[in-house]
């Protein structure tokens, strides 16, 4: 596909499509308050937006659209896979690269973050408490928060840069999307159909690092349970796993409501940078 904005919509309907993915929705599990065809529709939902960002719109915009999008038609299915996606294909115009990507983010201005607060109006997206000092910057409050915001001057990448360490989603952002590229170069050295190949990357990415909304929701001792889970599942190099033991995993996860929602954000970005590529093709 030429048209990032259809490579991007294509990345979110392959993620979720893509099985076993433990602790996910994907097309043989859901979750209490998410179901498979909410991600079909938030994909398909969040199109203007990602039309904007393929268009040259600035960033902020672009997702405060999307995720309004999103949100009227599939809940909150993509908060966090948007906010890596949309920067992504605001720098496929150009060269989707690191450096690129990096460009973009860094060019991000104050009126970017205030359209990210706005966005937090239109779902609700589970974060933590933030430090005292930083309560009339939570985005909990979305649009109320904004005049602190533009008092202190902060661009997205800042709003960005204060959300890390404890948000991967962020730190992808300050670093440059690099697990990001390194799902997309893991998608393009996998075997079998695009989904099939994302759920093995979705697995070796999970074991590398403990999830950073399983630690919000549960704690760390949790979180690193389910990578040193993962890592006992996966080769890594060989990027193979034992099929009916990522199954039972997928489904102990899912009953106790274990839910690595950024790893399956990571690998949505990573999705797209392998289409935009021509490494996946379906």
């Amino acid at each position: 596909m030429d048209d990032p904005a259809d490579n991007a919509e294509l990345a979110l309907l392959l993620e979720v499509a893509g099985t076993p993915k433990p602790g996910n929705v994907d097309r043989h599990r859901d979750l209490d308050d998410l179901r498979f065809e909410h991600f079909l529709a938030g994909a398909v939902g969040a199109r203007e937006g990602l039309d904007l960002a393929a268009n040259g719109a600035a960033v902020g915009p672009a997702f405060e659209r999307a995720i309004e999008g999103m949100a009227t038609h599939g809940e909150n299915s993509q908060f966090g896979a948007l906010l890596l996606v949309i920067p992504l294909v605001r720098a496929a115009r150009d060269d989707l690269s690191q450096p690129v990507a990096e460009s973009v983010v860094e060019g991000t201005t104050v009126a970017d973050a205030a359209a990210f607060y706005r966005a937090f109006e239109h779902v609700d997206v589970f974060v933590g408490d933030p430090p005292e000092d930083m309560e009339p910057l939570d985005v909990r409050r979305g649009a109320d928060a904004i005049p602190a915001l533009e008092d202190r001057g902060l661009t997205l990448l800042d709003v960005m840069d204060r959300s890390v360490p404890g948000d991967d989603v962020a730190r992808e952002w300050i670093r440059g999307f690099e697990r990001s590229f390194t799902a997309a170069e893991r998608l393009a050295a996998a075997d079998g159909p695009p989904t099939d190949r994302a759920a093995t990357v979705f697995l070796s990415l999970l074991a590398e690092r403990p999830d950073t909304l399983v630690v919000k929701r549960h704690g760390e001792a949790v979180a690193a349970e389910v990578t040193e889970r993962a890592a006992e599942l996966v080769d890594r190099d060989a990027l193979e796993t034992d099929r009916a033991a990522v199954e039972t995993f997928a489904d102990e996860l899912v009953d106790r409501g274990v839910n690595p929602g950024t790893t399956a954000d990571l690998t949505a970005a990573g999705l797209f940078i392998a289409l935009e590529h021509e490494a996946v093709e379906i």
